[in-house]
């Protein structure tokens, strides 16, 4: 290395002044781009001086998310914050209601549809129920009609209990009454098919796969890969969709005497760091989803009643409740911080499906969920709950029980199954996409082609013009016929008279007549006959003419010897005993 270069450099970086900036420029600027924002007329400070209650608060502060108020903002409010308040709070009277100003109604099947799932654009639908069949909407595609595209059985005679899109909405869970989940792609192919596990293994953990019937299970909002399933035999695994040769984390909800608590629903949180369980005794059970699965980090036994099933939970949008629907008829909305006291407990909700949706609104400030027909009935409702106040603000009738709710972010839509194989889709005019791309569509017609084609003949001798007349023929073949002895001769006719063995004969003219003629005269045997007896009668003859037996017997036997028969001797009487 040569001194001299490094002792050049050292001059140079020492001549060399220090950057300087112009603070008060800065601030100059930076005001006079947050006033053209704003919109706010710029003052001469010297004329009014600053007031401290002018001064606008730099950032909005928030109150807490249950209190659930809007924006803190210090002194005064300038002219276009005023007029953004205005237009803030004629929204917030829009979003304190359901879009239900008109409806759709798809059809498919008459049986209840218990899962449905729409993807996060809000373009396409998957509905699944009792029929077993899982059928495929989209709004793009569908006309006035409002028909499914495809409809498929991926899960054989299982009854679809949940539908889940994924993150990306590339994917599509699919929950059934069998203890396998099947991962299927937009169009129905499958993807992924979960193992089953070894239903000998005592302990859940070591199976690769649930061993009972699946009850719900969704996908982690965050991950595109991870989702949840919950089964009848008391585990809730989590599973990688690009491995799924093996479950990747398992939980294992516990009653209060340490039992096996059955889950029966299942969610994740919004930021997917909680995973919250709902079992047959009613409790609701909370893992970290950042921490290993061995214990709760928070637990409610007094929600539900015992021995019911939680058809549904959720987590807030913002993550700070949580709502349960049940099948004891109630729905309980729970502080997420603290799940040990409910918040408020709404009763006479009728619930008899064990997948019954309880939903929040995409503002959180509502609460929806539907009942259920009972037995009389004639009227069904979806119940809309304020969330801060808990007062019903409105409902909606149908004629058949409601099942499952989404409430669609983008689209601002509302989507709910009905028992009667119904799905509806609600709107507003705030709504865009969705059912609106579909419901201005005429229905497509078959179109009819008119072409003009040349028949091409293969064998041209079968055409009319080339077949010779056949009534002319025929007249001709049978005037031939008649000149024929053979062909002309009158038939012979049916044979009469008697017979013999229970046939008809002509007089023994036939072979087949002269043997039962033959049988008929033959002396009949008598069964009774004593077959040695029977021989011995022409023993005599064959000794005088003996032409069979006797030649060969001539030399050493000439004389014929047959066995002597000894009387049998009479048992002795028994004699009678005196009395």
């Amino acid at each position: 290395m040569n001194p001299g270069s490094g002792t050049a450099s050292a001059r140079k970086n020492a001549e060399k002044k220090a950057r300087t900036f112009d603070l008060t420029a800065i601030f100059e600027q930076a005001k006079q781009t947050a006033r053209e924002v704003c919109r706010q007329p710029e003052k001469d400070p010297e004329e009014d001086p600053p007031d401290p209650g002018d001064v606008v608060a730099a950032g909005p502060s928030k109150i807490g998310a249950v209190d659930g108020g809007e924006d803190d903002v210090i002194g005064p409010l300038p002219p276009s914050r005023a007029t953004e308040d205005k237009s803030d709070s004629d929204s917030d009277k829009e979003d304190s209601s359901m879009p239900s100003s008109m409806s759709i109604q798809m059809n498919n099947g008459v049986k209840p549809i218990s899962a449905l799932a729409i993807d996060a654009n809000g373009a396409r639908v998957v509905t699944g129920g009792y029929d077993y069949e899982v059928a495929f909407w989209d709004f793009a595609g569908m006309d006035s009609s409002f028909r499914p595209f495809r409809t498929m059985r991926p899960c054989e005679s299982h009854q679809i209990r949940d539908l889940a899109f994924n993150a990306t909405g590339e994917h599509i869970l699919v929950v059934s009454g069998n203890a396998q989940a099947k991962v299927l792609d937009r169009d129905g192919l499958l993807v992924l098919e979960c193992p089953k596990g070894d239903m000998y293994i005592t302990d859940t953990a070591k199976t690769k796969g649930h061993i009972a019937m699946l009850n719900a299970g969704c996908w982690h909002p965050r991950e595109r890969t991870e989702f949840m399933t919950c089964s009848n035999d008391g585990s809730v695994r989590l599973w990688d969709s690009s491995a799924g040769t093996k479950h990747k984390a398992i939980m294992k909800p516990k009653q209060q005497g340490g039992l096996r608590a059955i889950p029966t629903a299942c969610c994740y949180s919004q930021d997917g760091n909680w995973c919250a369980v709902g079992c047959n005794d009613g409790s609701i059970q909370i893992w970290d989803h950042r921490r290993n699965f061995v214990n709760t980090a928070q637990v409610t036994r007094d929600g539900h009643a015992k021995s019911s099933d939680i058809s549904s939970l959720k987590f807030s949008y913002r993550g700070h409740q949580i709502l349960s629907r049940g099948l004891d008829d109630r729905m309980i909305l729970y502080d997420a911080r603290n799940i040990k006291k409910p918040l408020k407990v709404f009763s006479d909700l009728t619930n008899m499906y064990s997948m019954t949706d309880a939903i929040f609104s995409p503002n959180d400030k509502l609460i929806l969920t539907g009942t259920s027909l009972r037995k009389g009935d004639t009227e069904a409702e979806i119940k809309v709950f304020n969330a801060e106040t808990f007062k019903e603000t409105e409902s909606h009738v149908e004629n058949a029980s409601v099942i499952r709710l989404a409430w669609h972010t983008k689209i601002n839509q509302v989507l709910l199954t009905r028992s009667d194989g119904a799905t509806k889709v609600f709107y507003d005019e705030t709504s865009r996409n969705g059912a609106l791309l579909c419901v201005g569509k005429t229905k497509i017609k078959k179109k009819h082609m008119e072409t003009v084609t040349s028949t091409q003949i293969i064998t041209p001798h079968v055409l009319p013009m080339y077949r010779p007349d056949k009534t002319r023929l025929m007249r001709k073949q049978q005037e031939i016929d008649r000149k024929d002895p053979i062909k002309s001769r009158k038939p012979d006719m049916p044979v009469t008279g008697p017979g013999a063995g229970g046939k008809i004969a002509s007089g023994g003219n036939t072979h087949t007549s002269f043997i039962v003629r033959q049988l008929g005269m033959r002396e009949k045997t008598d069964d009774n006959e004593d077959p040695r007896e029977a021989l011995l009668k022409y023993a005599k003859a064959a000794e005088e003419d003996p032409y069979w037996v006797s030649p060969a017997y001539k030399k050493n036997q000439p004389k014929p010897i047959f066995q002597a028969v000894e009387a049998e001797e009479e048992p002795p009487s028994k004699k009678s005993k005196p009395v």
